[in-house]
This record gives structure tokens, sequence and C-alpha cells, in this order.
């Protein structure tokens, strides 16, 4: 049966939000290896209520769907690898019923967000003072991933990861260095997410210190080894600015009938109040 009812002049359907969220990061700034776009959802279906959030988990559709959301924005996206079969037993089969019983549709901003200008590294690399910036990968994108610059005075590395805790609230940094912590730095590259496989990239770009995500112990001791200080601040604990970005500019674009809600800010294992 067709719907022949009226759309009002705020009404805005899934089609119509994803061409404001490619307007910010279009897809083909993303890697070729990334899934970016709708990954779950009807466009024509209307949107009301929009929650942002890094991840799909279990616990972020749930707060989703209490706050009576019918579209989930995320930065990872929910599905990664190929689903073979949709049910309960696994995490995506489970997810996915979810969306579908509670008619949530699912977007997913990865590495599109990633490399645009004004995104995850110029924002990063707001947050930590650093100036004249370049773009650590060079992609299709403007702005490209990762950021390189200075600060306009040396500090110590032991007060940078005081300034890095601050910027992004964090309880804890883990900071690899050849055992100088009191040592200055000015030239510092900076990569929110997985960024172990970027340390011999940041080296040869003449950055004295790192700051990243998931470094894992023999690449951190090998780029110490270098001469390179790296500060693994978490995967999440520098990519979590892209919700408050995105609420922020949601809310400034939309129109005001669109409820916009961004999940709270929760370290893995712990909670910032």
């Amino acid at each position: 049966m067709a719907d022949n009812r009226q759309r009002g002049i705020n009404d805005m359907q899934v089609r119509e939000l994803i061409q404001v969220l490619e307007t910010i990061a279009p897809p083909v700034y993303g890697c070729d290896w990334d899934n970016i776009g709708l990954m779950f959802g009807r466009r024509s279906d209307e949107v009301h209520n929009i929650y942002i959030a890094l991840d799909a988990t279990d616990e972020t559709i749930e707060a989703a769907e209490a706050r009576g959301c019918d579209f989930l924005l995320t930065h990872h996206p929910l599905l990664f690898e190929a689903v073979r079969k949709i049910d309960e037993t696994t995490l995506a089969g489970r997810r996915l019923l979810r969306l579908a019983e509670c008619k949530m549709a699912c977007y997913g901003m990865h590495t599109s967000f990633d490399a645009a200008p004004g995104a995850m590294g110029d924002l990063a690399a707001e947050r930590l003072g650093i100036k004249q910036t370049v773009p650590m990968m060079v992609t299709e994108a403007p702005g490209g991933i990762g950021r390189l610059g200075c600060r306009d005075t040396p500090v110590s590395l032991r007060d940078f990861c005081g300034q890095v805790k601050r910027a992004f609230a964090l309880p804890a940094v883990t900071l690899y260095d050849g055992g100088e912590p009191d040592r200055l730095i000015s030239k510092i590259a900076v990569l929110p997410g997985s960024g172990k496989g970027e340390a011999e990239l940041a080296l040869s770009m003449g950055a004295e210190v790192y700051v990243t995500g998931d470094m894992t112990h023999h690449a951190a001791l090998d780029a110490v080894a270098q001469g390179l200080a790296i500060i693994d601040a978490g995967h999440y604990g520098l990519e979590w600015v892209f919700i408050s970005h995105m609420e922020t500019i949601l809310k400034r674009e939309l129109p005001e009938t669109i409820g916009v809600y961004g999940a709270p800010v929760q370290i893995p294992g712990c909670v910032i109040i």
C-alpha cells in the first residue's frame, strides 16, 4: 500500500542525512580497505533522532534505542568483514537483528573522517597545540591522515604527557622513551587510532615524539632505539573527539526538529565523569 502522508518541511530521510555526512567526509577520502557508508537500513526511512558513538556495540545500540533514536552514526564500521549468517550467535548478527527490531539505520564514517580537512587529524593537532602541520599520510583527501608539526616552544616529554592527558581527558598514557623523560621536544607526530604501523613513517619525517594508540611492545622498542619517543594514548583515547565534533556539526546543520545525541565519553576500563 502506498504511503500518501505529506512530509513536513523539517522531515528528513536517511538518504538526505547521508548527503550531509558525505559533504563533511566524502567516502572517496577513505582508504581502499575500509568499509564506509550505510551499514544497515533503508535510505527512504525518516530520521527523527540521531545517536553518535565511536563503535556500534551492544551497549551503544541499547543507549540509542533508549533515546528513541532511529539513526546510529559511528566512526568505526559496524560491518568490516563478510557476514556469513545473521543470527544471535554472532556479534554482528546480534547487532543487526537489534537494529532491525528497533528500526534503526547505521552509518559509519571511518577513514573518510580521518582524512577529511578539519576532522580527526586537525582536531588532534589543535588539542595538542601543534602548528604548521602537514599530513603524515597523503590520501585522496585534501587533509590526509595524521599530522606532523611543531609547538611554539619546546616542552619536556614528561610535561607533554600531562598535556596529552588533559587534552583528551585521559586518566593515563604510556610513554616509551630512552629513559630521558625530561628531554625537550618540539616536533610532534600524531595519528589517532591504531598507529603502530606508522612509527617508522613518523621517524622518517623527523618527529621527536609520536602520539598514537595500539602500540605493540616490540614496535615501540624499535622506535625508541632509533630515537623516537612514543606516547600511547589508546585507540579510543584519541578518537572520541569524533563524537563531540559531529554532534556540534549536525546540531548546526540539521533542522532543530532532528534530535542529535552524543554518547558519553567512556575510556575503556573507566568512566569519565
